[in-house]
């Protein structure tokens, strides 16, 4: 494992520590898309699958496991115990609009057409686009509370540095991933202008807006 995956992987884990916590601490989920949680736990799902066929390492298990666990916490949070702050007038983005174009083009374009691989597959392309729920939401509102903000730079960080993870693995190790670069390129590119206003505003210490 190098640097970049696993500074990667902690980004990751931190962006998710930093949403439960938000949630359960104000005991709130306002300003949360919870069609955004609801694709990353089928993310999670569907990528994780080879935790019941296959073994790598415990770390690999570990944070598979605790990535699956928080992604339905999170739902369960957002959709029961704190279900009357969640603001689903706000968030209202088809995921249909997603999740049907992403499994055709997995169906499609895959390394093997197996179950697992298909699912895989699949898992990748709609990570690249699980977060567009939640920046619709945030355009709609006009405004993010500054801890939500944190949320989607670590993950926009996890997903920067798995980029640099990929070049990593092709020039010392030879492995070339055509469909997960890809993927992480569409993700990153669609964090670039929440990076600036990010870094313009919030760390500034103004509140983030984005127009409606």
């Amino acid at each position: 494992m190098n640097i970049f995956r696993l500074t990667g992987d902690l980004s990751h884990l931190a962006a998710i520590i930093i949403l439960l916590l938000k949630i359960w601490k104000s005991r709130s989920c306002a300003g949360i898309s919870g069609k955004s949680q609801i694709l990353f736990a089928l993310v999670f799902t569907t990528r994780y699958l080879d935790l019941l066929t296959s073994f790598i390492s415990l770390y690999n298990s570990c944070m598979k496991i605790i990535y699956i666990g928080c992604a339905y916490a999170t739902v369960y949070m957002i959709y029961a115990k704190f279900r009357a702050t969640y603001d689903g007038n706000h968030d209202t983005f088809r995921v249909e609009f997603l999740v049907v174009p992403v499994g055709g083009l997995a169906f499609l374009v895959n390394h093997d057409f197996s179950p697992l691989e298909i699912l895989w597959t699949f898992s990748i392309y709609l990570e690249s686009v699980a977060i567009l729920p939640q920046l619709f939401m945030i355009s709609k509102t006009g405004e993010a509370e500054t801890i939500t903000t944190h949320y989607l730079f670590c993950l926009g960080v996890y997903r920067a540095l798995y980029l640099f993870n990929w070049f990593w693995r092709f020039y010392f190790e030879g492995f070339f991933d055509m469909i997960a670069i890809v993927a992480g390129v569409v993700q990153t590119i669609l964090y670039c202008d929440f990076f600036y206003l990010y870094i313009t505003k919030v760390l500034k210490g103004k509140k983030l807006s984005l127009p409606a």
